[in-house]
């Protein structure tokens, strides 16, 4: 079983004077649930707005706010990057970015940057004017030209009353650049196209037909990929889940356009996983009024819509094409039929009679069923977890077919 990206890593976090400091004391509680351990460095300005006393509850470590405070430890500008696995500043302000840019080492956080060898994340906070001056512009691009990851900021309410460009990016998105940062980069090179959630095929202006999809499995899969390095489009039906950081993310309603987006981006491809649940039928004839109510019986007449992986299946040339089966009865023999009718080389087979597997759950439970006739049974697991084994497996298919060639 694979622990988290972040399982045993060390992060060092620069704090700095920005009234998003408070989201730090989050993003301090959020890298430790999930495994990593963090030390916190922090300015003298970070100071008025959030103590060390604070960050050091939510860290459990000491918290670090002075190059010569603690002569117990010789040369922490050196040492503690040294010890870490990646560096984040966040909040980052202006000032602070400023330094960083132009190599300016005047306390323990700047003298840090300089010092480490290891990967540095830049989280900015500040009003939007300030984001927007062409100084600011001109800073964080030498920032990337030095090699650090600029974690854009979100536009929205801004402390001071403004709205815009400007917020420090949601603890979650910042949590999700540093696993794609230290995650291991064997898909590098590869195009995915991943589907997620389910389509809505309209009656009426209120009323559709869909199924219980959540899309966990399709967003899941997308983010493990884009963590080991591949380029990732992610085309989803209608879900509750947030924008996934750093994939190329393509909204559509109905099967229609799902067929029209996959089928757009299929020659980009090298992988292709259609974890959609996508509407067998839909309206022939969609009412443009809201359907009122009439006798106690109605009928609607269905046609099929497209059968995307089908099509996929008749066009692949170099592509790996996997699908997905969710099945009541008959998985093993009916998810076999699908894979050789649709010309797959994987696919993803779940008893949704399982409890916790399927619609609507964190969790999974799948038998992996190559073109090669092998079957992989993983147990009742997290579905960010099934994603891993499944891009494993992805990945042999792939390695298996580099050797043919």
């Amino acid at each position: 079983m694979r622990f988290s990206t972040l399982s045993s890593k060390k992060i060092l976090l620069g704090v700095t004077g920005s009234i998003a400091a408070y989201k730090a004391v989050e993003l301090v509680r959020e890298l430790s649930r999930q495994g990593a351990s963090v030390t916190v460095v922090a300015t003298k300005n970070a100071g008025e707005f959030i103590g060390a006393v604070t960050f050091h509850a939510v860290s459990g470590s000491a918290v670090y706010t002075d190059l010569f405070g603690m002569p117990a430890e010789p040369a922490p500008h050196i040492n503690l990057p040294r010890q870490a696995d990646a560096v984040v500043i966040a909040p980052a302000t202006a000032n602070f970015i400023g330094k960083m840019a132009h190599g300016i080492a005047d306390d323990l956080l700047s003298t840090i940057v300089l010092a480490a060898q290891k990967p540095i994340l830049v989280c900015p906070a500040m009003n939007s004017a300030m984001y927007e001056h062409p100084a600011m512009k001109g800073n964080l691009e030498q920032l990337r030209k030095y090699g650090y990851r600029i974690v854009e900021p979100e536009t929205g309410p801004l402390a001071c009353g403004d709205e815009g460009p400007g917020r420090l990016a949601e603890p979650s998105t910042i949590c999700e650049a540093v696993k794609i940062v230290l995650e291991k980069k064997d898909l590098q090179g590869q195009k995915i196209l991943v589907t997620a959630g389910p389509t809505e095929e309209p009656i009426d202006p209120v009323r559709f037909i869909s199924n219980r999809s959540s899309g966990k499995m399709g967003d899941s899969l997308a983010r493990v990929a884009k963590r080991r390095g591949a380029e990732v489009v992610l085309i989803s039906g209608p879900t509750c889940l947030s924008k996934p950081w750093g994939i190329e993310f393509v909204p559509v309603r109905t099967a229609a356009e799902m067929y029209k987006a996959v089928l757009s981006y299929f020659d980009w491809a090298t992988i292709v996983i259609k974890a959609a649940a996508v509407a067998d039928y839909g309206l022939s004839t969609v009412l443009p009024q809201k359907l009122k109510k009439g006798t106690p019986d109605l009928s609607l007449k269905l046609t099929r819509t497209p059968d995307i992986l089908k099509e996929l299946g008749k066009r692949k040339k170099r592509q790996i094409l996997v699908g997905f089966a969710a099945e009541s009865k008959n998985l093993i023999a009916e998810a076999r039929r699908k894979l050789q009718e649709k010309n797959l080389d994987l696919i993803v087979a779940n008893d949704i009679t399982v409890p916790g597997a399927g619609f609507g759950f964190d969790t999974n439970q799948v038998n992996i069923i190559t073109a090669d006739g092998e079957v992989f049974d993983s147990p009742l697991l997290d579905k960010e977890e099934i994603a891993y084994i499944i891009l494993d497996k992805v990945l042999e298919v792939l390695q298996r077919s580099r050797g043919k060639s």
